[in-house]
């Protein structure tokens, strides 16, 4: 990722619709099985800018929170809001077996390289103690590749059956899945295959601010992922499409 790209995460993180969105739908997975009242120790792997680190705090009561990545400029950033931080690769976390309670992912593992998705997952089972939790977030469908995945990075979409295979191999126990920003997906059809390709628009990330004629967008759509998330509140419900596939898996009690 280029260092602008960097900087339009950093600047974007808290109050951007994908990031406000994709958080609530997270907290509409995790709340039930991370409760409130318990001090759990955390780790983001691949903590990239670094706007997840303090939302995520909400789940660790009095325990710690840490962020690893490989990128310096990624660390850099982080630093400015967080400081439990370390250089790392996710496939090869520097921490003891069994040390979280839950770890999570988001959108690392589409970054990694060949088998990079496997080993770190094996690594998230390591680290994670008898009964913990991870909350894996990847890009889906590897036909909706576009410029947008190689301005960030992303080497491999995921479908959700993939995803789950995978970290069952790792030795994880699949506890849910689903698809998640489903409202969306035919809107990024179009902006990221169909536009681009008669010259309409520009090929590179979404994840750039919106023009000042658009800015009111940002609540409507923030609106759109916060409903998904009220959905995905409910037991046992999943989504059957999405521009996101999200497992949420455990290491299994002794």
């Amino acid at each position: 990722m280029r260092a602008s790209d960097y900087a339009d995460l950093h600047a974007l993180e808290a109050h951007f619709w994908w990031f406000e969105g994709m958080r609530a739908i997270t907290a509409a997975i995790l709340d039930p099985v991370c409760p409130a009242g318990r001090d759990r120790a955390i780790l983001d792997a691949g903590c990239g800018a670094g706007g997840n680190l303090s939302w995520l705090g909400r789940y660790a009561g009095t325990g710690p929170v840490v962020g690893i990545d490989l990128a310096p400029i990624a660390l850099g950033l982080s630093r400015e809001r967080h400081r439990k931080l370390g250089q790392a690769s996710v496939t090869a976390l520097p921490f003891a077996g069994e040390t979280f309670d839950l770890v999570t992912s988001f959108d690392v593992l589409s970054q990694l390289p060949g088998p990079g998705g496997t080993d770190a997952l094996r690594e998230v089972h390591r680290t994670l103690r008898p009964g913990g939790v991870a909350f894996i977030r990847v890009a889906a469908y590897p036909w909706m590749r576009s410029g947008h995945d190689i301005a960030l990075t992303v080497r491999r979409r995921y479908s959700l059956a993939e995803l789950t295979a995978e970290v069952g191999r790792a030795g994880l126990h699949v506890v849910r899945a689903t698809y998640a920003n489903s409202a969306l997906l035919p809107v990024a059809v179009i902006r990221r295959l169909i536009l681009p390709r008669v010259g309409l628009v520009a090929p590179g990330s979404d994840v750039r601010p919106l023009p000042r004629r658009l800015r009111g967008l940002n609540r409507a759509l923030t609106g759109v992922l916060r409903a998904e998330a009220r959905f995905l509140g409910r037991p046992g419900a999943r989504l059957p499409a999405g521009l996101s596939a999200i497992c949420l898996a455990a290491r299994e009690a002794r």
